[in-house]
């Protein structure tokens, strides 16, 4: 699997994904190789951006306890990856959808990527730079789970099912960050 295939992944259907599942990836693989690495950037990132702009940044980012968050918000989301997992894994089968433990927590490996990568964004010290990065994960972490739902479900594309197993995945990833989010911004 190589960069130009993961970044087809928001968009394309079987293809990408079913490369992706013949890997055979087990569920310790991806903790340790692509979810304890990749949560590790928001952290670093948010501590760097917190005490190298501080109130440049935005106002009252220069006083905040930036060991404390930090460290908090990476277990907070290695947490977020057991729990979306079993979450993923619930609600598929729930809705006549059949996704393996396996596939289930591949998705939730998958999924955050590009809300990880939009971390990177706060290398730049303005903020507007920061909430279009923010956004812009948001959208394409949603068209992950889509497409991942669909794909790994072995559904066609507006199958409705899917559809709505997907909004539930979202609406509970979405829920997920905004805590993640308002932890960082209430300590």
């Amino acid at each position: 699997m190589n960069i130009t295939q993961l970044a087809r992944l928001p968009f394309s259907g079987n293809g990408a994904w079913s490369e992706l599942r013949r890997l055979d990836l087990s569920i310790p693989f991806l903790a340790w190789v692509v979810v304890v690495p990749l949560s590790f950037l928001p952290p670093v990132l948010l501590y760097y951006a917190g005490t190298h702009y501080g109130d440049g940044f935005v106002q009252g980012f220069g006083d905040k306890e930036w060991r404390f968050i930090t460290t908090i918000l990476f277990l907070a989301e290695l947490l977020t990856f057991f729990v979306m997992g079993w979450l993923i894994h619930a609600v598929m089968n729930s809705q006549q959808l059949t996704m393996s433990y396996r596939d289930a927590y591949l998705l939730a490996a998958i999924a955050p990527l590009p809300l990880w990568l939009s971390s990177l964004a706060l290398l730049v010290p303005a903020l507007a730079v920061s909430v279009v990065a923010v956004f812009a994960g948001l959208f394409l972490s949603c068209a992950l789970v889509y497409q991942g739902v669909r794909s790994l479900c072995g559904r066609t594309d507006n199958d409705v099912e899917v559809m709505s197993a997907t909004y539930t995945v979202m609406a509970a990833s979405l829920l997920a960050w905004g805590v993640l989010m308002a932890m960082v911004w209430g300590f």
